[in-house]
């Protein structure tokens, strides 16, 4: 069996008496996507602040593509090809669609492009930016305001600047919050097809999302890993539905 792309192992974080990863082990293949899921307080954005070293395990070790990078800080993450989206919304409305993606090429590839000249007008920038835009279904809308997209168009535009810098891996943090029925449709269509393309962790609480998308669920309850496996070995434990699915309507995702 292949080295998996992303391993964890042993994974521990506290807040004071809070328990946010015990002892977590995870292991991701190239080519996944693998969902997270568990009720709030779980430790899923914890998770994900580790992986992209945005926090500092207590213990434990994070390997990518066979490397330690627990100690990494996240531009070295980044560089590796891990990338992190949705965690906090940090557009730039007054610019336009392009420009944030291009500043986010600029951004991740380390150009030594002045921030306040156009950055579109930068072909090593503006081609890259042009293509994430293309992947993500806005590249009708690259020369409008980002503050006159919808709600999912932004979720959009933050994926398609996750996706500037080439990553290999793409940390998402509840792509559908916030989300009506048909935006909701439209990433999980823009999900599927960028699964056959990058290895995706996915922490999620749409449960129709999930069971539509992923390979493999990890289940989480007050930072501790209870289950593991493929969806339907999941939608069958018990063990999860009596800690979170419980009434939750999976059986028909």
């Amino acid at each position: 069996m292949s080295e998996p792309l992303l391993r964890v192992e042993n994974l521990s974080k506290r807040f004071g008496g809070i328990v946010a990863a015990d002892g977590l082990r995870l292991a991701i293949a190239s080519g996944e996507l693998h969902a997270v899921i568990g009720p709030n307080g779980a430790g899923k954005t914890t998770l994900l602040a580790q992986l992209s070293g945005q926090l500092r395990p207590d213990s434990g070790r994070i390997y990518f593509d066979g490397r330690d990078i627990t100690a990494l800080p996240m531009h070295r993450r980044s560089a590796l090809g891990v990338a992190r989206s949705f965690q906090i919304t940090s557009l730039f409305l007054d610019l336009s669609v392009l420009d944030n993606v291009a500043l986010a090429v600029q951004a991740r590839c380390g150009h030594s492009f002045r921030f306040w000249r156009n950055a579109r007008a930068e072909p090593e920038l503006r081609e890259p930016a042009c293509a994430a835009l293309e992947r993500v279904g806005l590249a009708a809308r690259r020369n409008d305001l980002a503050s006159a997209l919808s709600h999912g168009e932004h979720r959009q535009l933050e994926l398609a600047m996750a996706l500037a810098g080439n990553p290999r891996m793409l940390l998402l943090d509840e792509p559908m919050a916030g989300l009506g029925p048909e935006e909701s449709a439209r990433m999980v269509e823009m999900l599927r097809a960028l699964k056959a393309e990058l290895t995706i962790l996915l922490v999620e609480h749409d449960m129709e999302a999930v069971f539509a998308l992923a390979d493999r669920i990890t289940v989480m309850v007050y930072g501790r890993v209870i289950a593991s496996g493929n969806p339907a070995d999941i939608r069958a434990n018990q063990d999860v539905r009596d800690a979170y699915l419980g009434e939750q309507e999976v059986a028909h995702g």
